[in-house]
C-alpha cells in the first residue's frame, strides 16, 4: 500500500470553510476522501460512529479528536439547521469515510444556492436530510451531535473551544469560553456576559421587542 501524502496545513483556528469555488464537472471526486470507498487492504481505524436520523447515511471518523470545534452563531448556520447556533468540528477529509461512498448523499452549493457537488458543499442524507458536514478544499467540518459517543469522555474530545460570529447570536452563553465577533483570530474579541447581566440584556431585549 503507497504511503499517504502529506497532509494540508490546516489552520486550528478556522471557523467557516472560506475555501474558493470548484466545480466538478465529473465525478471524480467520489474516488477521493471522504467519499472513495476504502480496499480491505486499507487500515482505517473507526474511533468513532456517526449517522443521521434515519441511519441509511453512516460514516466513521479514525482520528480520537478534531483539528478544532466551535460553535457559530452565523444567521447562514442559523438558518439552515433552524437552530441558535451551530457545534461543529474539523478534520481533514481522509480522517472520514462514508459508509457507502456517496450513495444517499444530497449536495448543496450555499454560494450559488444549487444542489450540485461543488466546493464548498453542504453535505446531508437524501431521505431525512439530517445535515452530516460541510467539504471545502482540504477540511470537512463536521456535526458531533451525530456522533454516537461511547460515553462522557469521548464526547469531551469534541467540546468547543471558543465561539464564532457570536455578534450575529440570538441567545446569550455565558460560559467563559472565548466569543469573536467573526472568525476566531480574525475579529475582535467580545466581552464574555455573566449569568447575572445575561438576565438583564434577555429583559432589555423582550422590552425592546415589546415597544
Amino acid at each position: 500500500m503507497s504511503a499517504k501524502p502529506d497532509r494540508p496545513e490546516v489552520d486550528q483556528d478556522a471557523g467557516h470553510l472560506e475555501d474558493m469555488p470548484s466545480k466538478q464537472d465529473d465525478d471524480s471526486w467520489k474516488d477521493r476522501p471522504p467519499y472513495r470507498t476504502t480496499d480491505a487492504s486499507e487500515k482505517f481505524q473507526k474511533r468513532h460512529t456517526a449517522h443521521c436520523h434515519c441511519g441509511r447515511v453512516k460514516y466513521w471518523l479514525s482520528q480520537e479528536k478534531p483539528l478544532a470545534a466551535k460553535f457559530c452563531h452565523c444567521i447562514d448556520c442559523q438558518a439552515l439547521h433552524g437552530a441558535p447556533f451551530q457545534w461543529a468540528a474539523i478534520f481533514h477529509k481522509e480522517d472520514l469515510h462514508f459508509e457507502k461512498g456517496a450513495e444517499g448523499l444530497a449536495f448543496y452549493h450555499a454560494p450559488s444556492k444549487g444542489t450540485h457537488y461543488e466546493l464548498p458543499v453542504k453535505v446531508s442524507c437524501a431521505n431525512c436530510h439530517s445535515p452530516l458536514m460541510d467539504e471545502g478544499r482540504n477540511m470537512v467540518l463536521m456535526f458531533p451531535g451525530i456522533i454516537k459517543f461511547r460515553g462522557a469522555e469521548d464526547k469531551k474530545h469534541f467540546d468547543p473551544q471558543c465561539h464564532i460570529f457570536y455578534s450575529q447570536r440570538v441567545v446569550d452563553l455565558p460560559d467563559g469560553k472565548p466569543k469573536w465577533v467573526g472568525l476566531d483570530k480574525k475579529s475582535e474579541l467580545m466581552k464574555d456576559v455573566q449569568p447575572h447581566e445575561a438576565e438583564t440584556i434577555v429583559g432589555e431585549r423582550k422590552t425592546e421587542t415589546a415597544e
